[in-house]
């Protein structure tokens, strides 16, 4: 695949995106950079982001209440969502979900994805409190 110019609505796209741990959808992306860039539109960031996953520089946490997710950190690791207020969570202190597809003998495992779902603690925290 060629390598695709430089923009600076493409770089800026991609700074938002890796400068955040909140696993950011394209709407939380859009909403961040209209104000510098007027003539952003919500396609251009779609598009490029579509891109950035397929060029592999960042990934896809997959759909949390109907908006895909992205993730910075294209090495595989855990996430937990939470089912109240729809944060995603890396989970790094578990082993790799590639120990569990190691395991699988009934086929050649091309991806594991691990996805815990609950309440996350500030959510409880907050519950506790009122």
């Amino acid at each position: 695949m060629a390598a695709r110019k430089h923009s600076r609505k493409r770089d800026a796209i991609l700074e938002c995106v890796c400068s955040t741990a909140t696993h950011p959808s394209a709407e939380w992306v859009y909403a961040q950079l209209k104000p510098q860039i007027p003539d952003l539109s919500l396609g251009t960031v779609y598009r490029n982001l579509a891109a950035f996953k397929q060029e592999g520089i960042i990934s896809s946490v997959g759909v949390v209440n109907g908006t895909e997710r992205f993730d910075r950190c294209t090495v595989p690791h855990a996430h937990f969502v939470c089912t109240h207020c729809s944060a995603v969570i890396d989970v790094d202190n578990i082993d790799p979900p590639q120990k569990l597809a190691e395991q699988v003998d009934c086929g050649s495992v091309r991806e594991c994805v691990l996805t815990f779902t609950g309440i996350c603690n500030q959510c409880v925290n907050a519950d506790a409190k009122q």
